[in-house]
């Protein structure tokens, strides 16, 4: 097989043009995918799981059928129904899957949390989102327990690894544990769920301000076949990882949604506390990993390790998405594979919405095309698509037809809702800039695009020339306030073991940007640090960096600025 031979999309512009997903009125993934499964081949696999200690658990669609139908049943009897909000905290174990199907089936609204999050944190979404439930484990319990006399809506709790007082004890509900997974049980009573009803809440990672509640319909893994068929290019027979942490949206892509409706099956490897990348590339080998996803971040890892040491024969399809992957990455990565590294955009609020699909040529850098039923214009402020090769608002357009996957609406927040809808379009608060081949190249959030003495700079061109340098092993730019140019591009750079900060290399670093990329985008000031401030779902919080040089200025001119 060829590098750039799909499984599933053999000519782009045909599937484009030809792609439809038929949403039907009543629609549940926990019946119409999960169980679906199960009952065509009571052999099928759905997860291989395993841990840092190489504990390993298997499980069928048949295992996930029968325990989801355990918990809805357990649910039932503590009164959670249709429309109630479920909660789920917890690290990456069976469990998260098996109570999230749960709810599905039975109409809750269910909620992924990271479990990194604090006592505060956990307030804050639990009063916001009215959630009436919480699954969570003995790790992770006291949380809630702190803030539990204030969150009045929060009566009903679950602990899947043992017992606490006023806790529901999920180990000891179920009917014979020891073949719970494989007894057929059925559900106490049935529920019907149309497309249209609410199924999934997800807190916006929101690199500025409070997370805002981003609501999804039952019709949402459904505009998921695009990223696990088209993107992930899966089948039936593939074994599929994606790295990302159960808490947020991306794990939903790719450990959910995206490889159950192609009956692919999904690998799990839960690791806690100090993670080295490294730890992956043995599991791809062993185990045979078809095809992997993991964020940019991980990528710059996993290129300083000896690749060359492992078999990557069954290895198919890698890709990436969360931010921008630097080209350097990629030439790296495919030099040790032979695999290229296909990159795709997408957000909390959508499924992948542009992507390199594996039938096109790889552009290095670039986020790919609008992928197959969804509409997207890089727009200027007044509306009007913006003439190619110049910087637009990434548009996708809401109607005839409503994309598949798009959310509903930002719950209980109609100001934020009627921001972001307008006219027929939805504006995602990214810019980009599209090629004459209709490739897309990401630029960066709204606000974090850089103004310097009249020209306009993306952070993520000048981060990607900063992490060719072998010196570089991270590094986030942000504008900082200058009383000449009114505003200077700064870099924060995390250096490679063995590497020491100074003058000499912050200027050896300027030149090498100065070569790489176009000249007025070097960065005039280079501050090395030990680390990046980060979203929890891995992203750099440039925003914080900003408010960083923004207060340091501001002292520095006693106020005079003002």
């Amino acid at each position: 097989m060829t590098e750039t031979a799909s499984h599933n999309m053999t000519d782009y512009e045909e599937t484009y043009s030809t792609f439809s997903i038929a949403v039907p009125e009543y629609y549940n993934f926990g019946f119409d995918v999960v169980d679906a499964w199960a009952k065509k081949d009571r052999n099928k696999l759905a997860m291989i799981w395993t841990d840092q200690k190489g504990k390993e658990k298997y499980f069928t669609f048949r295992h996930m059928m029968n325990l989801s139908n355990q918990i809805a049943n357990m649910m039932f009897k503590q009164h959670i129904g249709k429309g109630d909000r479920v909660m789920i905290m917890l690290p990456r174990v069976p469990e998260w899957w098996t109570f999230a199907l749960a709810a599905i089936k039975i109409g809750a609204v269910f909620c992924p949390s990271p479990c990194i999050l604090t006592p505060h944190d956990l307030k804050y979404r639990i009063n916001q989102g009215k959630f009436k439930m919480i699954v969570t484990d003995s790790e992770n319990a006291w949380k809630i327990e702190e803030i539990l006399p204030d969150c009045p809506t929060l009566s009903v709790k679950f602990l899947t690894d043992g017992g606490l007082p006023g806790w529901i004890n999920y180990q000891t509900e179920l009917v014979h544990p020891a073949r719970a997974s494989t007894r057929l049980i059925p559900l106490a009573r049935t529920v019907r769920t149309k497309a249209t009803d609410p199924m999934l809440i997800f807190f916006s990672s929101g690199t500025t301000g409070e997370p805002k509640m981003v609501l999804h319909t039952h019709s949402y893994p459904l505009g998921h076949i695009v990223t696990g068929r088209f993107w992930y290019d899966l089948t039936e027979r593939d074994l599929h990882f994606t790295v990302a942490d159960t808490g947020w949206g991306k794990s939903s892509w790719g450990k959910f949604y995206g490889p159950w409706m192609e009956g692919a099956c999904v690998f799990v490897y839960d690791y806690r506390g100090k993670f080295n990348a490294t730890e992956l590339l043995p599991l791809i080998e062993k185990y045979e990993i078809t095809t992997f996803c993991a964020p940019p971040t991980i990528f710059r890892m996993l290129i300083l390790a000896d690749l060359k040491g492992f078999d990557f024969s069954e290895l198919r399809q890698c890709v990436s998405a969360g931010e921008a992957l630097n080209p350097e990455v990629t030439r790296v990565w495919e030099e040790a594979t032979g695999k290229t590294i296909y990159e795709a955009y997408g957000q909390t609020e959508t499924v992948a919405v542009i992507g390199t699909f594996p039938c096109m040529p790889n552009k290095p850098g670039s986020i790919g095309k609008p992928a197959p039923g969804w509409c997207v214009q890089l727009h200027d402020d007044a509306g009007n698509e913006v003439p190619m090769g110049e910087e637009g608002k990434i548009a996708i357009k809401t109607k005839d037809p409503k994309p598949v996957g798009l959310f509903k609406e930002y719950l209980d927040n109609p100001e934020a809702t009627s921001s972001v809808f307008v006219n027929g379009w939805y504006y995602t608060g990214d810019k980009a800039v599209k090629d004459a081949d209709g490739y897309f190249w990401f630029m960066g959030r709204d606000d974090d695009i850089i103004k310097s003495s009249g020209y306009r700079i993306g952070p993520s061109e000048v981060e990607s020339a900063l992490i060719e340098h072998p010196a570089v092993k991270e590094s986030a730019v942000v504008g900082s306030p200058d009383a000449i140019r009114g505003v200077i591009v700064k870099a924060f750079v995390v250096l490679k073991d063995g590497w020491k900060p100074s003058d000499e290399l912050a200027k050896e670093l300027q030149n090498h940007v100065k070569k790489t990329t176009a000249p007025y985008k070097y960065p005039r000031a280079i501050e090395f640090v030990d680390d990046l401030p980060k979203t929890i779902s891995g992203k750099i919080r440039r925003v914080e960096l900003r408010e960083r040089e923004m207060r340091r200025y501001q002292e520095l001119h006693h106020g005079d600025s003002e």
